[in-house]
């Protein structure tokens, strides 16, 4: 899991902070990164539960490192927040299936 973990973060600290604000400046952007690295995750062969982990990660390290840009980031923020680490991953596969119906 560590491996994986310092992919996603790798990943995350790859983005300049230009491109950073494009995606997180705009929730439908955000929604859009995040369906095509999911995308990208089921062509790997990667199951519900690991593409939930990958946006589990993902959220912890924008609930660290990020201020929420838009109000719909904010509610994620704030749900991110008062949830409990299972809480947390329920919401992160809520994510997950958010993405992949559009």
């Amino acid at each position: 899991m560590d491996n994986f973990k310092d992919k996603i973060e790798g990943q995350m600290d790859q983005y300049d902070s230009e491109e950073k604000d494009q995606i997180l400046e705009n929730f439908n952007r955000f929604k859009q990164v995040l369906g095509d690295k999911v995308e990208k995750g089921e062509k790997l062969g990667l199951s519900e539960e690991q593409l939930a982990k990958g946006a589990e990660l993902v959220a912890n390290h924008l609930a660290k490192h990020e201020e929420p840009r838009n109000r719909e980031q904010y509610l994620l923020q704030q749900l991110w927040e008062v949830g409990d680490k299972d809480e947390q991953h329920h919401l992160a596969h809520m994510l997950v299936k958010l993405v992949q119906k559009d």
